[in-house]
């Protein structure tokens, strides 16, 4: 799964970086992500994704940088009493497993043509430690990274969301998940899921908003090649703490792999 990630890029400058239009300037002060690197990226955050979409019916579509919530609200959600969706009568939906997005009730219909990215320096995941005195395992982060510097790309779903109640030209809530897949390689020794990544020349065919998706993205491992391990502090098993010191080699001087 991912359930915490690493991201230090400025949306302006990623906008720059691919060539594509920032739209995250101009969004509420309480939900754009902000210029600032968030090291502890938590479900529930607004984050900075790459979309494919078009301005009129007939022109062609552009890659765009928008704000959304990680964690997608189903456009059939309910609201709850004071107008937000209900989350609580199911799991956040803050992953999307790869082999069922298609036929899932709750992703399907953004599967057709609402898929994004999600720009990550990297991502958290804890392996149990076997323990000597026979207690309870304790938990290692470890920290998935792109050892060339740049961004990994993990691909994704969107939603939009409004209530029932709100009048049609209320802003709505957009959300998103990161699609995982089975981990492979050296991957496979820390957990037996991972978020799915799409290579640079495969970005705008995972996106394009007018074709069907591309089942065979669904079953590779896009940059796999790129990334590397390195076991992490604990101080990231807590959200409030955010800093470079979470993506620090516990052990400076030996690798993993």
């Amino acid at each position: 799964m991912c359930g915490r990630f690493a991201v230090t890029t400025d949306p302006a400058l990623l906008a720059e970086k691919i060539k594509a239009l920032d739209e995250t300037v101009g969004a509420a002060a309480a939900e754009a992500p902000g210029s600032g690197a968030n090291y502890n990226v938590a479900p529930t955050t607004t984050i900075s994704t790459v979309v494919k979409r078009h301005d009129e019916p007939d022109d062609e579509s552009t890659r765009r940088i928008r704000s959304m919530r990680w964690g997608l609200i189903p456009p059939w959600a309910k609201a709850g009493a004071d107008g937000s969706p209900d989350t609580k009568k199911g799991p956040l939906l803050i992953n999307a497993r790869s082999e069922t997005l298609t036929t899932s009730p709750a992703f399907r219909g953004s599967a057709k043509s609402k898929r994004c990215l999600i720009p990550m320096d990297g991502w958290y995941e804890w392996k149990p430690t076997a323990s000597a005195d026979g207690k309870k395992p304790a938990k290692t982060p470890f920290y998935m990274y792109a050892a060339d510097g740049e961004p990994l790309f993990m691909a994704g779903l969107w939603s939009v969301w409004r209530p029932r109640e709100n009048p049609s030209d209320a802003p709505p809530l957009i959300s998103c998940t990161i699609i995982t897949t089975d981990s492979a390689a050296q991957l496979a020794d820390i957990h037996d899921r991972m978020p799915l990544s799409i290579s640079a020349p495969d970005w705008d065919r995972w996106l394009d908003p007018d074709a069907p998706i591309d089942e065979g993205l669904l079953r590779g491992h896009g940059d796999l090649d790129r990334i590397e391990i390195r076991e992490v502090s604990r101080l990231v098993n807590s959200v409030r703490n955010n800093g470079p010191e979470l993506i620090a080699p516990v052990h400076p001087e030996a690798g993993l792999f």
